[in-house]
């Protein structure tokens, strides 16, 4: 076989793992957080720690890798990855897994960014698109069977599976890409923009954990408005540097074309709204309707398998129809089945979602094509790795300001309205006393279950009763905070993305190289 098949084969095992091992996390969030004591912050966390130093790091990795060697940093990254994971089931406590989420993380960024040109470089002509469709194919699999997959090794041997799992793997992937792959540079590479990444970086870490740490310490707290205001500043002076230097590590000049600022907000909105849902989804299938981690990989298929059927039909229509059509008609349906998720109370069973999971895995599916063929479409052809970074950074932005800001709102809510459930009742309020009031930090960490143990039957059936009434309730409300996101989303993307924007390189939006290198962001996310 000749070596860029080899190429192909690496880098799309690598990319398999990286992205099973996003979307196998949810899943496993419950019994994480059973065996290693988590709070609901914590669990967050095991999200957004990926997600802030994937997006932190991807744009750097991808100059880094420019200057030094792509193949160099993809086997890096690789390690990185590897070693993390190993690290992540090895993990103690709640702290040492969000560390080594976020070493994972750093080591994803490089392989995300590399792993493109590493095909761009090995393929040429009419192979490249088959090479990139294989890369699209394997990617859609990942994210199609990951809950599943997650759900299997989470209740057959465990969660720290999920993580050991990637250590033959990597291991593999690692001696494949050294014997096999090719390295590449960029001959005019001038180096990495460090006040970039670290005001970047400094600005996202600040503002997220200001959201995930605001009930607990206070809106109003000196030490949150001191994170908000650090946060805001960090991120003024990162505009400025970015504006003042002749290669920053994101192009503020991109934006000036409205297809490549709506492409951008479409991959943040689907992010913040569905995508950062998929927690909290997990959270009211496992701990609120009682399934396991394999049922609850199983009742999310409607979603994955659908947004993988009707993405190749998307990628037809995208020559066609109107990219800005597509990409608003599916972020509309990602709204649509958002609210009829609604639909849910404290005696629903999981099949009040369906309807929802149908519609929004269509709009996903939808939105995807198109997506990755206006990030790269907009700009030259030179720009095109990029323009690809900047959209899946505005993903992995997207997911964890959504998980953190829903989550305040949430954990503020569930609070609330559970609290006010168990006061209509005397045995309700048999529960509060008897837990001496000190019920908030439990009610969204999962650890309802083993408090009601604890109390007599009447206070034990009032608290269960009222902790579905409080769930269900905070549910539904980020649940329409999420459509709202996705509703903006589609109006933009209707207003901005226009087809005499798509320059690239002459083919037509929704064809040619431009789709095939625009699969990998228009799906990391999931």
């Amino acid at each position: 076989m000749e070596r860029k098949w080899w190429t192909l084969i690496a880098v799309s095992v690598a990319i398999f793992m990286l992205l099973l091992d996003i979307t196998v996390v949810n899943v496993a969030l419950p019994d994480i957080q059973s065996s290693l004591g988590s709070s609901f912050s914590d669990l967050q966390w095991v999200v957004n720690a990926y997600s802030l130093t994937l997006a932190a790091f991807l744009l750097t990795a991808g100059a880094v890798a420019d200057l030094v060697g792509r193949r160099r940093v993809f086997v890096i990254g690789l390690i990185v990855f590897t070693a993390s994971s190993a690290a992540c089931g090895l993990a103690g406590s709640p702290l040492e897994l969000n560390l080594f989420r976020a070493v994972q993380g750093t080591g994803g960024a490089m392989m995300f960014a590399t792993s493109l040109a590493l095909i761009a470089s090995a393929f040429h002509g009419k192979e490249r698109g088959i090479a990139f469709g294989v890369y699209g194919g394997v990617i859609g699999a990942a994210v199609a069977v990951g809950p599943v997959v997650g759900g299997l090794i989470t209740a057959g041997i465990g969660w720290e599976w999920i993580f050991f799992i990637n250590v033959p793997i990597g291991i593999g992937a690692v001696m494949l890409t050294l014997s096999q792959v090719e390295e590449s540079r960029d001959p005019d590479a001038r180096g990495v923009d460090w006040i970039g990444l670290v005001t970047f970086s400094g600005s996202l870490f600040l503002l997220v954990f200001a959201l995930v740490q605001g009930n607990e310490k206070g809106w109003g707290s000196t030490e949150i408005l001191s994170f908000l205001i650090a946060s805001a500043v960090l991120f003024v002076v990162f505009i400025f540097a970015e504006r003042a230097q002749s290669r920053p590590m994101l192009d503020l000049t991109l934006f000036r074309r409205r297809a490549f600022t709506g492409a951008s907000i479409v991959a943040f909105c689907v992010s913040a709204s569905m995508f950062s849902m998929f927690l909290y989804l997990t959270l009211y299938i496992q701990d609120v309707l009682g399934y396991g981690p394999l049922a609850a990989g199983v009742r999310f298929l409607p979603v994955t398998l659908l947004s993988f059927a009707v993405a190749p039909i998307s990628g037809r229509l995208s020559v066609r129809l109107p990219i800005r059509l597509l990409l608003g008609a599916g972020l509309l349906l990602v709204a649509v089945g958002l609210v009829a998720m609604t639909a849910v109370d404290a005696s629903s069973g999981w099949t009040t979602l369906i309807p929802g999971f149908v519609l929004a895995g269509a709009g996903i599916g939808l939105i995807n094509p198109p997506l990755a063929s206006t990030a790269v479409g907009v700009v030259h052809h030179s720009r095109s790795g990029m323009a690809s970074g900047i959209n899946n950074t505005f993903r992995q932005v997207g997911i964890a300001t959504g998980i953190a800001g829903l989550g305040a709102i949430f954990q503020h809510q569930v609070t609330v309205k559970t609290t006010a459930a168990l006061n209509t009742t005397p045995a309700g309020q048999e529960a509060i006393a008897a837990t001496h009031g000190g019920l908030a930090p439990d009610l969204v960490s999962g650890a309802v279950g083993h408090i009601a143990k604890s109390l007599p039957a009447p206070a034990q059936s009032a608290l269960l009763h009222a902790y579905r009434v409080g769930f269900t309730d905070a549910f539904t409300t980020i649940l329409l905070i999420a459509a709202l996101i996705a509703f903006l989303g589609s109006i933009l993307a209707v207003l901005l993305v226009r087809s005499s924007d798509f320059v690239a390189s002459g083919e037509a939006p929704g064809g040619g190289e431009g789709q095939g290198e625009g699969t990998m962001p228009a799906v990391a996310a999931g």
